[in-house]
């Protein structure tokens, strides 16, 4: 073989593995992704967890966590109407439940 089809057998196959690469998604058991098709999203297009196969430059996924997820608020001190001061102290919790209207 001449070194321009040889060379040529070796892009195809750059080209091929990097495809691939792009296309090959781990989603994660905890994790969802959410694939907008041309910039559209529908209920079929939430995939994982596993591995999930994207089209390279025509999916672009987003992923969603679906544990339950906090948010510590500071604590403050505020004074009640028998002038007590008294401290708040909390915690938000959330889960997403949803992940297509999670991200729409």
């Amino acid at each position: 073989m001449d070194p321009v089809t040889i060379a040529a057998i070796a892009l195809v196959g750059v080209v091929v593995l990097v495809l691939v690469y792009l296309s090959v998604r781990v989603v994660n058991e905890y994790d969802r992704l959410v694939v907008f098709r041309f910039g559209r999203s529908n209920l079929s297009l939430v995939k994982g967890p596993g591995l999930v196969f994207l089209i390279p430059l025509v999916d672009r996924p987003v992923r969603v966590d679906l544990r339950e997820q906090f948010i510590e608020v500071p604590s403050q001190t505020t004074i009640t109407r028998d002038n007590a001061p008294i401290n708040i102290d909390f915690l938000i919790y959330w889960r997403i439940t949803d992940p297509l209207s999670s991200v729409i």
